[in-house]
């Protein structure tokens, strides 16, 4: 059986408050800024290379475990390269600490990253220094949660998440030509648009609008495409 990893506080030996810091930030002035605070703290830091291309994550994660960082400093909104929490598994396999500083506040997406496995989730709008020394306590093997904290978010994320399995429902009650039709209201075309293209009269296309907006529970056209995008609904027309 192989050995497993050493911890943070066991690697670095004495020094144990001396991280070695993976940056994975699109957001290139908060990464110099972070990168400097920590530095000269006296902590190793690197800031990963992010592809532009999702598809490219195996290479990402690659180069992570090569460079074998004790704490990843992960953002959500990565860019062009997308989610940032769906490395949380993969980067906390590798053996890295996640800690993950975004200036998204839905809690719901925060609990989700501690269902990944990611350590503390805190906010860009905190100062630096309490991001520097939220790192320090970690590779001191100092718990970085407030008590119920986990829980707490951990909730939020269930909550949302039975929430949207619900929204999710009421998009099959939708008949095939319904889904075309929310599909193209999606796509910001027009009642007169969509007559227009399926041959069918406007009254028609109403009737069928009317009946999209019982289905899923919501006022307005505007309203049924906002759902779409929040479920990440995906029509026929696409």
């Amino acid at each position: 059986m192989a050995p497993s990893r050493p911890t943070a506080a066991a690697r670095t030996g004495r020094n144990r408050s001396r991280l070695r810091v993976l940056i994975l930030d699109d957001h290139a002035l908060f990464a110099e800024c972070l990168d400097l605070a920590l530095t000269t703290s006296g902590h190793d830091v690197q800031k990963a290379e992010l592809p532009m291309n999702p598809a490219r994550s195996a290479r990402l994660l690659a180069s992570v475990v090569r460079s074998r960082p004790d704490v990843v400093v992960l953002d959500l909104d990565l860019g062009a390269f997308g989610d940032g929490a769906r490395l949380i598994p993969s980067l906390v396999q590798s053996g890295a600490a996640v800690v993950v500083v975004t200036a998204d506040e839905d809690h719901a997406r925060w609990g989700e990253c501690m269902r990944y496995g990611a350590r503390k989730v805190m906010s860009k709008s905190a100062p630096l220094n309490e991001i520097v020394a939220t790192l320090r306590r970690l590779g001191d093997g100092l718990t970085v949660l407030k008590p119920m904290e986990r829980e707490e978010l951990l909730q939020r994320w269930h909550e949302n998440r039975v929430q949207e399995q619900a929204l999710r429902a009421r998009f099959n009650q939708l008949t095939v030509r319904e889904s075309e039709v929310l599909g193209h209201l999606t796509h910001g075309r027009t009642v007169r648009d969509i007559a227009t293209s399926s041959v069918v009269s406007e009254a028609t296309v109403r009737t069928q609008v009317k009946s999209i907006l019982s289905k899923l529970g919501v006022s307005s056209q505007i309203a049924a495409v906002a759902v779409a995008h929040q479920v990440d609904w995906r029509s026929p027309v696409d």
